[in-house]
């Protein structure tokens, strides 16, 4: 399988926002922070999984790790949601992500 990049997840969103625009609140960023409680909700879900069956059982039981990736995307599609909310591309990302990266490296 080719790698699924950040550009590919930001259509794919964009797509999905469209076909839900009139169910769905808009992108915008007076709806942002929604979007990001949302994906703190989802990121519960992840936690729930492995809080209660534990890390190596949700890695390895085949339907526990079904639904751990599920949540995982969950927090994905949201988390594209917060960024186009804020108009942030994936070229500004990448940039800011690298700095971030490098400002990482030289801490310790």
């Amino acid at each position: 399988m080719d790698d699924f990049s950040m550009s590919e997840m930001q259509e794919m969103q964009r797509v999905l926002q469209d076909r839900y625009q009139d169910q769905w609140e808009p992108i915008c960023p007076e709806t942002g922070q929604n979007k990001m409680l949302w994906m703190i909700g989802e990121v519960g879900e992840v936690i729930d999984i492995v809080k209660k069956h534990g890390g190596s059982k949700a890695s390895a039981d085949a339907e526990l790790r079904k639904a751990l990736i599920e949540e995982l995307a969950d927090v994905l599609m949201y988390y594209n949601d917060v960024l186009l909310c804020y108009g942030i591309s994936v070229d500004e990302l990448k940039r800011v992500y690298q700095e971030k990266f490098e400002k990482n490296m030289s801490r310790w």
